[in-house]
């Protein structure tokens, strides 16, 4: 059984941790509110892309532009895969990168881009090569996007790669972060139904050809620049639980230690008081 000494040294280190999980709780919970409003903030933007982007499909007949094309046959995917920097979020990361890896048994021909630490370093045990790697937030995320989307765009429009394909977390709520994948280039063009009511005509300038082949790029960034609001979010929620759960438990370990303590410190003092009595006696008799 463990000494006194040991057991009141393993609570003062659980109470330490409990302090530094409590102030990462806090954290989280005040960093996921800024994540929350800059997804917010980025909404009406991401609506109205969509709604001119489908506009411009409709528009026009057909555009010569790489994303709207097929890639080169034989050529690997390009597989952009988002993590978080940190970890201490529970099964964050590991669900995204074991993600990343049954799609890539399932198709070994790939090619991975790590958009965070965590992921980073995982992709790099991995049989496929990593062609690209980046922190998360080690820029403005704006910058980062450019840089993620310049990168896969040159590979795609130069032939290096077939596919984008994003792996990326979900916010469904604050308890479920759930990975998605879903490809973003090419960009196949939507069959609408017919309106019931008439659409107001919409006219471009110079001609929807043109505004197309300038919006396109900007689609990507923008879809890059979600995920990665989406994955800080995702990240936080799932640090905020994790956090939570371990200060649970370890006031839980606490009260147990503290219990057990009691009843050694309890057993130690019968003890000497049992051998004061028995010497006591011995020198009576």
């Amino acid at each position: 059984m463990p000494s006194v000494r040991d057991l009141r040294d393993r609570i003062r280190a659980l109470k330490n941790t409990q302090q530094i999980t409590k102030a990462m709780k806090q954290v989280a919970a005040s960093k996921i509110r800024r994540a929350e409003a800059a997804r917010r903030q980025a909404r009406p933007y991401a609506d109205a892309m969509s709604a001119m982007l489908r506009d411009l499909i409709d528009s026009v007949g057909s555009v010569d532009h790489p994303f709207m094309k097929p890639g080169r046959d034989g050529a690997p995917k390009g597989l952009v895969v988002m993590t978080a920097d940190k970890g201490l979020a529970g099964a964050f990361n590991a669900n995204l990168t074991r993600t990343a890896d049954l799609y890539q048994r399932t198709d070994p021909a790939v090619v991975f881009y790590a958009v965070g630490i965590k992921g980073r370093n995982t992709l790099r045990r991995l049989p496929p090569p990593t062609a690209f790697s980046t922190a998360l937030s080690a820029a403005p995320t704006l910058d980062t996007a450019r840089e993620v989307a310049a990168r896969v765009s040159a590979d795609f429009t130069s032939g290096a790669i077939s596919e984008i394909v994003l792996i990326s977390p979900k916010l469904v709520t604050m308890m479920s972060q759930r990975p998605e994948t879903r490809t973003i280039v090419p960009i196949i063009a939507e069959k609408r139904e017919a309106a019931s009511s008439p659409r107001a005509e919409v006219e471009f300038a110079p001609s929807p050809e043109a505004v197309l082949t300038r919006l396109l790029p900007k689609y990507l960034e923008f879809e890059l620049f979600s995920a990665m609001l989406e994955t800080e979010a995702s990240f936080f929620a799932a640090q905020l639980v994790a956090m939570n759960a371990a200060t649970d438990n370890a006031t839980k370990l606490i009260d147990e230690l503290t219990t057990v303590m009691n009843k050694a410190r309890q057993a130690a003092i019968t003890k000497e008081i049992l051998e004061i009595v028995g010497g006591a006696e011995a020198l009576a008799g």
